[in-house]
């Protein structure tokens, strides 16, 4: 298995893999260059990188370095899945040292359970006390106003 090459320095991230990929998820369709770049630069972040082709993989953590963190934006370009790089990608997040010590640990996904299951992501143990203000549309509003 080839190990990925694992980094939290911003200035290797390869914004045009990061906007490419997101621009198109499901989570984040329609988002915006600078609304990445925005993320980007209110987030601890992790890319994943391969010497023959550059950045492959990408996660952002939001964190107060103390008592909370939600685990975001989290993905392995398609062509280089299979490989065992969203395993390397989350070994390095919950073992980074500005992570340790939280009380929570959040994120929310549709169809990787079983992936944040095996680094002790569980469904909460009381959703009833969670509330959320969720709009999934906001970019396709926002572009097509600016339209």
């Amino acid at each position: 298995m080839t190990t990925l090459d694992i980094s939290t320095d911003k200035t290797r991230l390869d914004l045009d893999v990061i906007h490419g990929f997101l621009v198109q998820a499901y989570w984040s369709r329609g988002i915006p260059r600078q609304t990445v770049q925005r993320a980007i630069d209110g987030s601890l972040c992790f890319g994943g990188y391969l010497e023959e082709v550059g950045q492959v993989a990408f996660a952002r953590v939001i964190t107060d370095g103390a008592t909370f963190a939600y685990l975001a934006d989290v993905f392995v370009l398609e062509s280089q899945r299979g490989h065992g790089y969203s395993k390397q990608l989350m070994q390095a997040i919950v073992a980074h040292p500005q992570l340790q010590g939280l009380r929570r640990f959040m994120l929310a996904t549709f169809d990787a359970h079983g992936l944040y299951a095996q680094f002790g992501f569980v469904p909460p143990a009381r959703p009833d006390r969670l509330m959320e203000k969720l709009d999934m549309e906001l970019y396709s509003r926002a572009a097509a106003s600016a339209a």
